[in-house]
């Protein structure tokens, strides 16, 4: 019987080639789609969980009141680890992770890279395992160092580095671990860690409850209570103070840490998880739009099996073996699909790879891969098979065998039904797509409040910040730069806050959060930033500017000064006066609303270098001589630059990702469903093959015939903008309320995706519809 069903299967695929080829195509792109996001999704879901203490692991979070909301941070004081470990039995260990970028030495190799400096116990805490070395006491000495093989390899071209030396300023550090390559699903990013008694050799240690520098991980002792010791810690922060910071801790679990990383009123309450929510949403709708697929074109051939269902049932098959058949056959296309849906993704992978920024493969050695693969493939065909199965099956066999079988011609049929679904996401997606790039349109085009253009940036390293004075005077006098200034950050980042300000007038209960900007002079000519009120700072016509400071707007507004020019200020008890007011520019996200800035004097300290260089010459032109200058007074370390633009692009990345993905997925949503549409087409053209001849022999023209057929198909695609239309429009607004910089949903973004979809649909219909038309109408009646 099965040796039957099999034969009859793939008599039927090679009968109907046409039919078949466009079957296994739609579900080959519909599996091949979904497989696709299945695999970035069990990415973003399986971040940092393959640490054997997941369970056990937290990190340390504050949350504090701020211009009256209740915030969330995670940076915290470098003694909160030790208290927690020494006052709370609890705790079984440990880690603060303080990030910073060096330059490492190793003969003539030089190169810059991202290091934690962190407690021994990071390395059993945590599931990085060391290829070379004990992990136990690799961290214990100060001059150790633990790297990953990317690193070693970086600077020894080989993997077997224990006990090589590498040098950091005037350090050396002897290799003690080799760690196995970071994995792409986790939260931490470091090339080589440094022990975390380097931080007092540097001058960053801190024993106060004041500045939040570490990132601080516990883990609990197994059946410990989580909610019960969150409850025990809330106060340290304030006893240990005596009060003077009153911001609670709390714990956050590691398994929220990737997804879950928003927090509104002092709870989480989402993050990445909507947008990995939302591509499961569009998986979910793309695999079920193939399955439609599959429905429709079965189903508009069911005349063709409709004389063999009632062989099989005068026979005396009852109808749970004919859906099994046929359940069956579209299992055994799903194989064939499925597999060509493999395929594909293991040659489009690498593409996929570069457009989300990830480094996901095909795990075809892991046994579970195969039979998750398996069970995908049999679920596909079961979902896509289940309709045409009990549709043919319920086939009465006296109607069909007397020839009195007829297909109605239903306004509502399952068929019409199914794909006003297909074209209705389409279309949500096709809207969806046009919101997300005018929104980054819209943030692109804000005025960033700086000029980006020709201005370069380096990191201060070696000697740089030494010869400063004399680096800068060449640049200007050999006109490679217009102006020259030091700053605490590059211009699209900021890496202090503090809510330490006081000024004349200030309600002290009230707490406020500044961001903190350095610079010594220039900056307003270097970032081209525009002054409102006063001037820059100058330390050469006025030496006192070593305690100036500049604000921006919303700084200024805040504090509330009638004129807050020649106004003192207090930052933790080093006192400035105010300078000047430039106005708001953006530091942080281009989506958000400008926070409160304050643009510190030279007393405070620098860690970059910026430069505005001449226009009358392109950058690429003039950097060898930058580099030239930097190196002959830096010998020792690499020239490494930056441009500013290029750092402020990098902001708008994750939301064009989201655009490039959802604008993909829109396209083979769109192909897929006109894949449906060509075959209700050809079902409907089939099925009223005797009503056109009739039509014809009456003088009807082609393509006022071809006018009727693709009308009806019009009616259905604008059924689906109605539908589409208010469904997007909701969706995206919760989107956009996550930007507090936003762009208004506007009418013709509607109308554009509906004229689309029509146009596409029209396209799809008009081959079937023109050729039903163009039959001779003595062949379609002569039956008759």
């Amino acid at each position: 019987m099965l040796k039957n069903y099999l034969k009859i299967a793939f008599r039927n695929l090679l009968r109907n080639k046409a039919f078949s080829a466009i079957n296994i195509l739609g579900l080959s792109v519909g599996m091949a789609s979904a497989v696709l996001i299945l695999f970035w999704m069990y990415n973003e879901i399986s971040y940092d969980r393959f640490h054997k203490n997941k369970d056990y692991l937290y990190e340390a979070w504050n949350r504090g009141t701020f211009d009256g909301k209740l915030q969330c941070w995670n940076s915290t004081p470098q003694v909160l680890g030790p208290a927690l470990k020494a006052e709370y039995p609890e705790v079984d260990h440990i880690s603060r992770n303080y990030s910073r970028w060096f330059v490492t030495r190793a003969g003539d190799k030089k190169i810059s890279s991202e290091a934690i400096i962190t407690d021994p116990a990071f390395l059993s805490m945590f599931d990085f395992p060391l290829l070379q070395g004990n992990a136990q006491t690799a961290l214990n000495s100060v001059g150790s160092m633990v790297v990953t093989q990317k690193m070693a390899i970086k600077m020894f071209g080989t993997e077997d580095v224990l006990g090589k030396v590498i040098s950091i300023d005037k350090d050396n550090f002897t290799i003690t671990g080799v760690m196995r390559n970071l994995p792409p699903n986790t939260a931490f990013r470091f090339e080589y860690i440094l022990p975390i008694a380097y931080l007092k050799k540097i001058g960053s240690a801190d024993d106060g409850w004041v500045f939040n520098s570490v990132h601080t991980y516990v883990q609990l002792k197994p059946g410990t209570n989580p909610e019960a010791f969150a409850e025990k810690i809330r106060d340290i922060t304030i006893r240990h103070s005596n009060k003077t910071e009153e911001h609670e801790v709390f714990l956050h679990p590691i398994s929220q840490w990737h997804l879950y990383s928003n927090f509104e009123n002092g709870k989480v309450v989402g993050g990445r998880i909507a947008i990995v929510r939302l591509f499961g949403i569009i998986a979910a709708f793309i695999l079920l739009i193939a399955c439609i697929n599959f429905m429709n074109l079965s189903t508009a051939r069911s005349e063709k099996r409709a004389k063999e269902v009632g062989i099989r049932k005068t026979a005396g098959a009852p109808k749970s073996l004919l859906v099994g058949q046929f359940i069956g056959e579209s299992i055994l296309i799903a194989m064939i699909a499925g597999t060509i849906a493999l395929l594909a993704v293991y040659l489009i992978l690498p593409a996929f790879n570069t457009l989300i920024g990830k480094e996901l493969e095909v795990p075809v050695s892991n046994p579970a891969f195969w039979a998750a693969a398996f069970a995908f493939i049999l679920f596909t065909g079961v979902v896509a098979g289940s309709y045409p199965a009990f549709y043919l099956s319920s086939f009465k066999p006296i109607s069909v065998l007397k020839g009195a079988f007829k297909r109605t011609h239903s306004a509502f049929s399952p068929r019409k039904v199914l794909v006003v679904v297909q074209f209705s996401f389409a279309i949500v997606l096709i809207i969806s797509t046009l919101i997300v790039v005018q929104q980054i349109r819209h943030a692109q085009n804000r005025d960033a409040g700086y000029d980006r253009g020709q201005v370069v940036y380096h990191w201060i390293t070696g000697d740089l910040g030494k010869q400063y004075t004399q680096i800068k005077r060449e640049l200007l006098s050999a006109g490679i730069a217009t102006s020259v200034t030091k700053t605490s950050s590059p211009l699209s980042s900021v890496s202090s806050d503090t809510w330490g300000i006081e000024w004349h007038g200030k309600n002290m209960a009230e707490k406020i959060d500044f961001d903190i900007f350095t610079e010594d002079e220039g900056l307003v000519k270097t970032a081209g930033l525009q002054l409102i009120q006063g001037r820059d700072m100058d330390l050469t016509k006025f030496p006192s500017d070593s305690a100036a400071v500049l604000l921006n707007e919303t700084a200024a507004k805040i504090m509330g000064f009638k004129d807050p020019i020649g106004q003192t200020i207090k930052d933790n008890g080093l006192q400035y006066r105010i300078v000047g007011v430039v106005k708001d520019f953006v530091i942080r996200s281009p989506y958000d609303r400008p926070s409160p800035l304050i643009i510190e004097g030279a007393q405070s300290y620098f860690n970059v270098i910026h430069m505005k260089l001449s226009a009358d010459k392109p950058a690429a032109d003039v950097m060898p001589a930058v580099e030239a200058i930097f190196r002959r007074y830096n010998p020792e370390y690499p020239f490494e630059y930056h441009f500013v633009d290029e750092d402020y692009a990098l902001k708008f990345e994750d939301t064009r990702r989201v655009a490039k993905l959802t604008g993909i997925f829109a396209g083979l949503t769109i192909f897929i469903s006109c894949l449906g549409l060509f075959g209700l087409a050809a079902y409907m053209a089939e099925n009223r093959v005797k009503e056109i001849g009739v039509r014809k022999v009456l003088g009807a023209s082609v393509m006022s015939i071809a006018a009727l057929l693709s009308g009806e198909f019009m009616a259905l695609v604008i059924i689906s903008i109605v539908i589409a239309v208010p469904v997007a429009w909701y969706v995206m607004n919760l989107w956009l309320n996550d930007f507090e910089y936003r762009i208004g949903i506007q009418w013709w973004i509607f109308a554009v995706s509906g004229f689309l979809a029509i146009v596409v649909s029209l396209a799809t219909v008009s081959y079937q519809a023109i050729r039903a038309a163009l039959l001779n109408p003595v062949k379609s009646l002569r039956s008759e």
